[in-house]
């Protein structure tokens, strides 16, 4: 069994993945409401981190209660990227991972920068994780 790695660690853009909303709550802010707005929002971006390891990828929530869900790469039954066209262009996206272990979908986070670089690195994982399990 080869050493862990982390290969990415990420949490969700605040601007690139609603940049409308961003630029709303920003000028709120000029008349006081929008800053209870943007600290609640920038607390829940900040306290979600994707991480993806040559081993197996987690989704920690959460920042005074917290929430861990890890899949296992050797276990990885499926994985969704999921992009609106503004997303596309702003470079961020939605990533869902669901596992053999599981009917349903385990990781499930919106707003992430490069999504098409988190789902390749899985994709190529997995397969050397079945590969080793073959073996």
């Amino acid at each position: 069994m080869s050493e862990e790695e982390e290969l990415y660690v990420a949490s969700p853009a605040m601007f690139r993945n609603h940049p409308i909303a961003y630029i709303l709550t920003l000028i709120l802010c000029l008349v006081g409401v929008g800053i209870i707005i943007w600290v609640v929002w920038y607390i829940r971006s900040r306290s979600t981190e994707l991480t993806v390891t040559n081993l197996r990828t987690r989704l920690h929530r959460g920042w005074l209660s917290r929430s861990i869900t890890e899949v296992w790469h050797s276990d990885v039954r499926n994985v969704q990227l999921d992009q609106t066209l503004l997303q596309r262009m702003l470079g961020t996206g939605r990533i869902a991972v669901s596992s053999s272990g599981q009917s349903g979908i385990e990781i499930d986070v919106n707003g992430l920068p490069d999504p098409d670089k988190i789902k390749t690195l899985i994709d190529s994982h997995r397969v050397a994780a079945q590969d080793d399990d073959d073996e």
